[in-house]
């Protein structure tokens, strides 16, 4: 069944390659970007199956716009995909404001407008699939100079549990995206890295002295596009979808880690009910 898309952040990195991954399949993609003349190429090979569109998805009457430009060109809008993002690498203490909520207003709210706007265009439809590009990072959290990124990514998760929820009814599904390390230009061109003061130098500092080397991505963009386009098209999702194995494996590791957690502290959790023993021993945890 053809389907028709709807991704953002489409000129390059997981964008680019859902978008070229779609295509193929024979879907049609309404892509977006804040350059659409970057799509060109696109235009070019797949012809009037791809409508590039401007979009700065911080801009909410602009979603509406670009979805209805969607509609209007094929009839309908099957899966919306937000992927674009950013990040910059500081420490949060030392971050401009400013700097932290611009990256908030693109990574979440970004998220929040094209959902929002999207919905009376699925509701009317009775169907349609919303994929949510978090990270890994989204779920384990805690990779010094990250701050306003990753915050952001935990918010998406939460929002989109919770959209879940009250969209039941109206055939709307969701997955959440959480990938590892790919061979993207993530930690490239975009993101701003100022200097950083010496007392973060251990935390912040390995961060982008890692950056600044070989770092190695073993995630295959275009094979993540490609698993992408195919779940889509199955009848069940799953609600999260790690992607790479350095994401499951640090997932595994975390979920391993809270159920240890929740299992020592459980006595003391359990105390605050009114019905329960109180007080109860604190845990030694160097014991």
């Amino acid at each position: 069944m053809t389907q028709t898309w709807f991704i953002t952040g489409s000129s390059r990195g997981f964008g680019r390659n859902l978008t070229v991954a779609a295509l193929e399949a024979g879907d049609r993609v309404v892509a977006t970007a804040r350059k659409p003349e970057q799509l060109d190429d696109l235009v070019e090979k797949y012809g009037d199956d791809v409508l590039p569109v401007a979009l700065d998805v911080t801009d909410r009457a602009a979603a509406t716009t670009a979805l209805q430009a969607g509609v209007d060109r094929f009839g309908t809008i099957d899966v919306v995909v937000n992927n674009a993002g950013y990040a910059n690498l500081s420490p949060v203490e030392t971050t401009p404001e400013d700097d932290f909520r611009r990256q908030f207003d693109t990574n979440f709210w970004g998220v929040y407008n094209v959902s929002t706007a999207a919905l009376p265009f699925l509701k009317a439809q009775g169907a349609g699939t919303v994929v949510q590009f978090s990270s890994v990072g989204g779920r384990v959290g805690g990779n010094p100079g990250l701050g306003s990124y990753q915050a952001a990514k935990f918010a998406v998760d939460g929002f989109t549990r919770v959209l879940a929820a009250e969209t039941a009814p109206f055939g709307i599904r969701y997955l959440v995206v959480e990938p590892g390390g790919f061979a993207t230009d993530w930690a490239g061109s975009s993101m701003q890295i100022p200097e950083v003061a010496p007392e973060y130098d251990e935390t912040v500092g390995a961060l982008i002295r890692l950056f600044d080397g070989p770092v190695v991505a073993a995630g295959d963009p275009k094979r993540a596009g490609e698993i992408l386009v195919r779940l889509v098209k199955q009848p069940n999702l799953p609600s999260h979808l790690l992607l790479g194995v350095i994401a499951v494996e640090m997932a595994q590791s975390y979920s391993r880690d809270q159920i240890a957690q929740a299992a020592t502290w459980e006595t003391v959790s359990r105390s605050a009910d009114f019905d329960q023993d109180y007080p109860v021993d604190l845990i030694d945890t160097e014991a």
